[in-house]
Formats: C-alpha cells, structure tokens, sequence
C-alpha cells in the first residue's frame, strides 16, 4: 500500500517547472489586456 505521507516528503518539484515559471513571472511581455488599454489611451489621445 502507498503511503502518501512518506511520498509527499520525498516530493520535489522537476527544475523544468521552477525554470519556466521563473520565466513566465519575470517577463515583461504584454498581454492583451494591456494592447487593448493601450489602444484606448491612443483613441482617446487623437480625440
């Protein structure tokens, strides 16, 4: 029979995941949240 509690203690998350979410959270990529309000701001600049 498994035992979860000795196996969550031997967890380690894969370098693979902690590399590509250190990526993702320091990236300055925009998102279209941020195309979208900027194109608001230039409508609202030529008005």
């Amino acid at each position: 029979m498994i035992n979860y509690d000795e196996e969550i203690k031997k967890f380690s998350p894969s370098l693979e995941v902690d590399e590509t979410e250190d990526a993702i959270y320091n990236s300055n990529i925009k998102d279209i949240t941020d195309v979208v309000l900027e194109m608001f701001k230039e409508v609202k600049g030529n008005e």
